[in-house]
């Protein structure tokens, strides 16, 4: 199976400007995404898709494949990770003439996922003859507890078809995208246009692997968690 690994790295970041290329331990921080990719046994090859020049030359320098500039219309907030992903697959093989069987989207803001998790995933793909596979981590504030609350502060469920039992044990187990993986057979995400094509399956990774970088703060508390694993 020939599976195309794509890492999308946008050079626009309102939340942590440059974060992208940002070194976290000492590697830029989508250095960390490309390396699992990389290692992971079932990956074929790496892309990269950006639209900046900087992110380029340092995916190239480490290791990745950067065939295009991603064009002004899909740099923008407002493009979705599937359209971009898309454009690589379309590039892939009407230039490339590289024909994917899988397709794994990487973001680069999930940098403790590892080689492991993306081999697991796509173990899981073809064990389970599944269409796709997404990352999940297990919820910890259950949606039976949430509440909204009025302009007068008068809370209510958020969710008011959900039953609450009484005894925590009880509730059941939820679970929340956490965008470290999505992967997808190549036909079927070009078919539906989405990592949640037919038959779709999760990949549940811990807490400490999850993490998703958007503010500084997520950047201090991924380095401290990779410090505390390399000591």
């Amino acid at each position: 199976m020939e599976t195309l690994a794509i890492i999308p790295a946008r050079g626009g970041s309102k939340g942590l400007p440059g974060k992208n290329i940002r070194p976290l331990v000492g590697v830029p921080l989508i250095g960390h995404t490309i390396c699992a990719a990389l290692e992971a046994d079932s990956v074929s090859r790496v892309m990269v898709t950006t639209d900046d020049e900087g992110i380029a030359a340092v995916a190239r320098e480490l290791g990745a494949e950067v065939p295009f500039l991603r064009p002004h219309e899909l740099s923008g907030d407002k493009a979705s990770g599937v359209e971009v992903c898309l454009h690589a697959l379309a590039h892939a093989e009407d230039v490339l003439d590289y024909h994917p069987d899988l397709v794994i989207l990487l973001q680069p803001t999930s940098p403790m996922r590892n080689a492991s998790d993306i081999d697991a995933a796509v173990s899981l793909l073809l064990e389970s003859d599944a269409d796709s596979v997404v990352s999940l981590k297990p919820v910890t504030e259950y949606p039976q507890w949430m509440k909204k609350m009025d302009g007068e502060q008068r809370i209510s469920p958020l969710f008011d078809d959900l039953e609450i039992p009484s005894a925590r044990q009880d509730l059941e187990k939820s679970y929340l995208l956490n965008g470290a993986i999505y992967l997808s057979v190549a036909a079927v995400l070009k078919k539906h246009g989405s990592f949640y094509g037919g038959d779709t399956r999760g990949y549940v990774m811990p807490e400490e692997r999850s993490i998703d970088i958007d503010t500084l703060n997520d950047f201090l508390i991924a380095e401290a968690l990779i410090t505390r694993t390399q000591s």
